[in-house]
């Protein structure tokens, strides 16, 4: 199976990269799953429905979130009936949405979704570990699930790598978002699972974290109140992951790292052209 993880998208020049290029990319590679994160779709802040819908469109499975899960308050009301949208699995018990779900692709094939969020610099939030864990034993790869990706929404490099560990042999792919900075650590794990530290964003990268320069130099400048932060404007970058699995046991044969557009290296899995 062909998979592909995206990235945070960051604002229109995140959305405007995706819906350029995915469509593309879906039948070049002959991909089977995409992933996206989405969380900071709308600005820079959160997800609204049309965004959402928008992202499914241009060929993404499922769409996770992470701690600007709700900064759109329709989200609150959407999540519920948008089954491929998933936030944070270890929002307490009573919070709108789901944190995992399952994707059947269009060979038959059954890939389990997973969204936690880290706990280190971030909200205290319940343990991602056990609720990784959870949603793992209710949908176990090899037996309910022929393919396991788990988006770690987490700020600590540590944690994201404590997780992968503990998920390896369990898991296809686990693979860190939020610092919107793409890592170059991707890898199989001894058990089996790939990973990557952090997808990086799908944004514009002549940018502080996606977000236009000048008022975020300021604040490190002066320290004191000042406007809102807007999202770059400049042409986006895709950044995230691209994963091979074996079709008997799930488990990653392959990894790329995956960087389309300005500013970066650009680096796919030739092998798939």
């Amino acid at each position: 199976m062909r998979i592909l993880f995206l990235g945070d998208i960051v604002g229109r020049p995140g959305r405007h990269a995706v819906a350029d290029r995915l469509p593309g990319l879906r039948e070049r590679w002959r991909l089977d799953c995409v992933v996206i994160n989405g969380e900071n779709a709308a600005g820079g802040f959160g997800i609204t429905e049309s965004i959402c819908d928008e992202i499914l469109q241009a060929g993404a499975d499922a769409v996770t979130l992470g701690n600007h899960s709700f900064d759109q308050r329709e989200a609150l009301v959407f999540i519920a009936r948008q089954p491929r949208l998933i936030r944070p699995a270890n929002y307490p018990p009573g919070t709108p949405g789901r944190g995992a779900t399952v994707i059947e692709t269009a060979r038959g094939a059954r890939v389990l979704v997973v969204n936690v969020m880290g706990r280190l610099y971030l909200d205290p939030l319940d343990d991602p570990f056990t609720a990784a864990d959870r949603e793992l034993e209710a949908c176990p790869l090899g037996a309910a699930a022929d393919a396991v990706l788990v988006d770690v929404h987490a700020e600590a490099t540590s944690e994201k790598q404590a997780m992968a560990h503990f998920l390896d042999g369990r898991a296809s792919l686990v693979v860190g978002t939020h610092t919107h900075a793409p890592t170059g650590d991707h890898r199989i794990l001894p058990g089996g699972t790939a990973y990557l530290s952090d997808a990086g964003m799908c944004g514009d990268y002549d940018s502080i974290l996606g977000m236009q320069k000048d008022e975020p130099v300021r604040r490190f400048l002066q320290k004191t109140p000042g406007s809102r932060l807007e999202a770059a404007t400049g042409e986006g970058t895709l950044c995230g992951v691209a994963v091979e699995t074996d079709d008997a046991t799930g488990l990653a044969k392959r990894v790329w790292a995956v960087r389309l557009g300005p500013h970066l290296e650009e680096t796919w899995p030739r092998e798939w052209d």
